[in-house]
């Protein structure tokens, strides 16, 4: 009886032990606080990304996640964001959040990890892939809104130049689309090809009464080469009326306007802005820039490492607002007006609540 015993509970000893060994791979995902493990990638580096950090941090902080968060140096290489994504695959995180820098390009790879791995899409979507869900404004609206501000701006018409860091990504194209036909007054607006009526050198595509520079967005590639592409299209038009440079991604408003002081041009153009960069809101602020259409991106990166934390993917739109120097209210411009000044401060607060958690 005593022997028979002995070898039961080395058998069940032997089991137990073999349960916990196999357990270890699977387990190793998480550490020994038992924290969720969750990256975070941008598609480029940016202050609106270190505002997106902050607010990953503050959900990280509230639902005990291990976040990895990373702002590629090389800006809009899908190559290098899917080395970092393939990367925390391996290592079995517990889920994953990209700014996807080019849907098309990008699907299969991320369809694939997305199999095995939660996804969040943030700011660039890339909706075939089997992502969890999408954090982000609705950029087609966002770009109509900043449409209006140029409308408001030149009410009688006048020359437009516009600049994005990647004509490929999703959100770019939505939000040049949702400015080219709020100038158009049409939907899908496709303009009509022509020379501009004071200068014939110059190539123009006209929407309504408003002539595009060069028929097309001026496409930067990152922030390192924002200020020259906008330096050789002020060189071109610069002597021509009504004159409004709008800037579609984070770092162009600044970029536009230090430009435009460099070359003395301040009060020959109009600057209207996308996204919360700090010169730009100083700008603002300053008169130097007339408005700005905001996203979220304390939002972006809250909401998207709240809902792999929570596994609860029912996310709302995150709403634009147009960020302009007196904040008043204008049926005009559409979205929630938030004052410069006001708006600052309330970043600044946020983003310090979340720095000392």
């Amino acid at each position: 009886m005593g022997a028979t015993v002995s070898i039961v509970l080395r058998v069940s000893v032997i089991a137990a032990l073999a349960a916990v060994l196999a357990c270890v791979p699977a387990c190793g995902k998480k550490d020994g606080a038992g924290k969720a493990k969750i990256g975070v990638v941008t598609n480029c580096t940016d202050e609106f990304w270190d505002i997106c950090d902050a607010g990953a941090r503050k959900a990280a902080a509230e639902f005990n996640v291990d976040l990895l968060f990373r702002q590629p140096e090389q800006a809009f290489d899908a190559k290098a964001q899917m080395e970092i994504v393939e990367s925390w695959a391996k290592q079995g995180l517990d889920g994953i959040v990209v700014s996807v820098i080019n849907p098309k390009g990008q699907t299969e790879d991320l369809t694939r990890i997305a199999q095995k791995t939660p996804l969040v899409t943030m700011d660039n979507d890339a909706d075939k892939t089997g992502r969890k869900c999408y954090v982000g404004v609705d950029n087609y609206e966002a770009g109509k809104a900043v449409g209006r501000i140029v409308k408001k701006t030149l009410p009688q018409g006048g020359t437009v130049a516009m600049f994005i860091g990647d004509t490929k990504s999703a959100n770019a194209q939505a939000r040049t689309q949702g400015v080219l036909d709020e100038l158009a007054g049409e939907k899908d607006a496709k303009g009509a090809d022509g020379t501009h009526p004071q200068k014939p050198d110059l190539d123009v595509r006209t929407y309504g009464k408003y002539h595009l520079v060069d028929r097309a967005p001026k496409e930067d590639g990152g922030p390192d080469n924002a200020q020259k592409t906008a330096g050789a299209v002020l060189a071109r038009v610069k002597g021509l009326s009504d004159l409004c440079m709008v800037g579609l991604y984070a770092y162009n408003p600044p970029a536009i306007l230090n430009e435009a002081k460099a070359r003395s041009m301040t009060k020959e153009i109009k600057i209207v802005g996308f996204d919360e960069k700090w010169d730009t809101l100083r700008g603002i602020e300053a008169g130097e820039i007339e408005a700005t259409v905001v996203q979220d991106p304390f939002a972006y990166g809250y909401e998207s490492v709240k809902a792999l934390a929570t596994k609860n993917f029912d996310v709302k739109p995150i709403p634009y607002r147009v960020v302009t120097k007196d904040g008043k209210p204008d049926p005009a411009l559409g979205g929630e007006a938030v004052e410069a000044a006001k708006f600052q401060a309330d970043l600044r607060a946020k983003i310090g609540a979340a720095q000392k958690k």
